[in-house]
């Protein structure tokens, strides 16, 4: 008889798109929930972006509750990992805004779902593969669009 190792994760996923924004520009507009906007769904932290802050993600069929496991701003990245309880499982979602130059960002998402009932999770997760893409296109654009937006006017 084989067992699975469980410490091994049930399901990994990444994915990295560059954002013409610099790091500090992209991280703080990323971690004002205020900006987290993906109808149907809405978001509601409690207290400030760190950890320990509780993330309540509301649907229309369901209500999902995330943890702020980890935040760590770096010299040359911004991190956060966030912590999605299931029943009998984790779903990390590990970001991670790296600089490639002073006005441009490399944006990383890691998905990992563990735990001892982590398996009955993976058909849902796997969807994840096809909606973080392009969730993480619209979050790169929002991100540009209010970038330009802030830039003062040459000579006012």
């Amino acid at each position: 008889m084989t067992t699975k190792n469980t410490s091994e994760p049930a399901w990994v996923f990444q994915y990295s798109i560059a954002c013409n924004a610099p790091r500090q520009f992209a991280w703080s507009h990323w971690t004002n929930i205020a900006n987290w906007i993906d109808p149907p769904a809405s978001f509601h932290l409690d207290g400030p972006f760190d950890i320990g802050g509780r993330l309540t993600t509301s649907l229309p069929s369901q209500t999902l509750h995330s943890v702020i496991r980890e935040v760590v701003n770096g010299s040359r990245s911004d991190e956060a990992i966030i912590d999605m309880q299931l029943t009998g499982a984790i779903l990390s979602f590990q970001w991670k805004f790296e600089s490639l130059s002073e006005e441009r960002t490399r944006i990383t998402q890691r998905l990992i779902l563990s735990g001892s009932n982590a398996e009955a999770f993976v058909a849902e997760a796997s969807m994840l593969e096809k909606s973080t893409p392009e969730g993480m296109e619209k979050l790169v654009a929002v991100i540009e669009r209010s970038m330009k937006s802030q830039k003062p006017l040459a000579n006012s």
